[in-house]
């Protein structure tokens, strides 16, 4: 079984960026069976953070507008 982030939760945050599920892009989610394990590994690491950045940058947006 492949090690995976996704939490079922598939929406694209605004832009089309990032799935604010799991915090991969559309190249990565695409690509995800075929990367090695280090690979996924590597991206899973950098997830939350890529999250709480895109939250915070969402949250801006929302206020200026």
């Amino acid at each position: 079984m492949v090690e995976t982030p996704c939490v079922k939760i598939c929406r694209m945050l605004e832009g089309g960026a990032l799935c604010r599920g799991c915090g991969r892009t559309l190249e990565e989610i695409a690509h995800w069976t075929t990367m090695s394990p280090e690979e996924r590994r590597a991206i899973m690491g950098g997830l939350a953070e890529r999250l709480k950045r895109a939250d915070m940058l969402d949250k801006q947006s929302r206020s200026e507008a």
